[in-house]
């Protein structure tokens, strides 16, 4: 079901949120629907779905997520092969 490690991470933090009523099942299969309409991959259209309804929602804001993927690509930009890839490793963390 899941090619890579992230793929499982937000299918279980979209289904936890669902269970804790954050989000709605039915806004989340909509919203799903609407990015795999607009052309993404499946995973890719998960994830921005999962991002559209935390930031409509207040959870968290388009610059905080844009903040934490510069922040995981520096960090793995910075990663030896092979080894676990943690926000730790970015330069930038201080």
């Amino acid at each position: 079901m899941f090619d890579e490690p992230w793929q499982a991470s937000a299918f279980a933090l979209a289904v936890a949120l669902q269970d804790r009523g954050v989000l709605d099942r039915q806004d989340f299969a909509e919203a799903l629907g609407g990015e795999i309409e607009a052309g993404r991959d499946y995973w890719d259209a998960w994830l921005a779905a999962l991002e559209q309804l935390l930031t409509e929602h207040g959870v968290t804001d388009t610059g905080s997520v844009d903040d934490r993927t510069a922040a995981w690509q520096r960090a793995a930009a910075a990663t030896p092969h092979g080894s676990p890839i943690t926000l730790g490793a970015d330069p930038h963390q201080g």
